[in-house]
């Protein structure tokens, strides 16, 4: 591989996953990587979740979570299993499961910082030698799954995004007189809480509030938490970078809904069938800016999370990606 590998290290131990049986966790050590001055406090950790028995599997899968979440679509990760996939799904520090008593979730200053335990989650998954790896990431996840393509050559075989966050969904004003303000803010005073999340989307998904899915609120709760100054700066610097154009030479499966709905105030039609989150129209128009082998699947019924989208879409957008990533990785059907 052409990418800087992690050196060989004695492996995390494996427990038991909140996820239940057959789910375990290994919590990943992180080096002294500052992102622009911390506090003394619990070093960073980051969380790899996978089935007990993977590590046998020809061929894999390794997911990124996007902002104020962390991995648990099982259902999702269960299809690609059942398809000939190990699943592995990366907390990166200061989310979800890896959030480590910090007082500030999410509060990342650099998106490449997090390029550690990337690195070190594809050592684990190459432990027992070289294999077809896919790159999946969700919304901050996708943004960072394209980054870490072009930067790493070589590493990954196949980029898979699902709704990434590749512009911001805003109109011209906070998207550039705005977003100059707050990268000087983001240097000068990275952890003041610049936006948040609205709850609609989250209330829609949590079987708390008559969703569909259950999932732990202290990890992604309906408010959210703050997005802050340094991560907005990063977010927006890393946006930059793809409007200048990136040279992802791997094949790249960019999926989205069929129509952004009401981010602001989004109604019960707009929360089952849009992404009420993020702007489809822009990750279509960036999408030719990724790479040259760039995919565009629409999925009708999606919504921001493609994998948690009422049926038929979840299972529209699960079988499409599968199918692809066969396709290019040069699996015999599917088998």
């Amino acid at each position: 591989m052409s990418y800087d590998a992690q050196p060989a290290a004695a492996p995390p131990p494996v427990d038991d996953d909140l996820l239940g049986p057959p789910w375990v966790a290994r919590t990943i050590p992180l080096g002294d990587r500052l992102d622009g001055g911390e506090e003394p406090g619990a070093p960073d950790v980051a969380t790899l979740v996978h089935q007990r028995d993977a590590g046998s599997a020809t061929r894999a899968v390794l997911y990124l979570p996007g902002f104020v979440d962390y991995f648990f679509q099982a259902e999702h990760a269960q299809a690609w299993i059942d398809a000939g996939y190990d699943f592995y799904g990366l907390d990166m520090r200061r989310s979800g499961r890896s959030t480590n008593g910090h007082p500030r979730p999410d509060d990342i200053r650099d998106l490449r910082v997090q390029d550690e335990e990337i690195g070190k989650a594809l050592a684990i998954i190459r432990e027992g030698g070289p294999r077809p790896v896919v790159l999946l990431g969700h919304s901050t996840g996708g943004l960072q799954a394209v980054l870490w393509a072009a930067d790493h050559p070589g590493s990954v075989d196949a980029v898979v995004l699902n709704s990434p966050w590749l512009d911001l969904n805003s109109g011209w004003f906070t998207r550039v007189p705005v977003t100059e303000i707050v990268d000087k803010l983001g240097a000068w005073l990275p952890s003041l809480p610049v936006g948040s999340l609205s709850q609609a989307y989250g209330r829609y998904l949590h079987t708390g509030t008559g969703g569909d899915w259950e999932y732990d609120l202290s990890l992604k709760p309906h408010e959210g938490f703050p997005a802050r100054a340094g991560f907005v700066r990063t977010v927006r610097r890393a946006q930059a970078e793809i409007g200048r154009g990136l040279e992802v030479s791997v094949p790249v499966l960019l999926c989205c809904s069929t129509r952004s709905g009401d981010s602001k105030h989004p109604g019960p039609a707009d929360l089952s069938t849009s992404d009420v989150v993020l702007d489809v129209r822009q990750m279509i128009s960036r999408a030719p800016m990724i790479g040259e082998d760039v995919t565009i699947l629409q999925v009708p019924g999606g919504i921001h999370d493609l994998a948690l989208s009422p049926q038929p879409g979840r299972e529209y957008y699960t079988r499409s990606a599968i199918e692809w990533a066969d396709a290019r990785l040069g699996v015999d059907g599917g088998a």
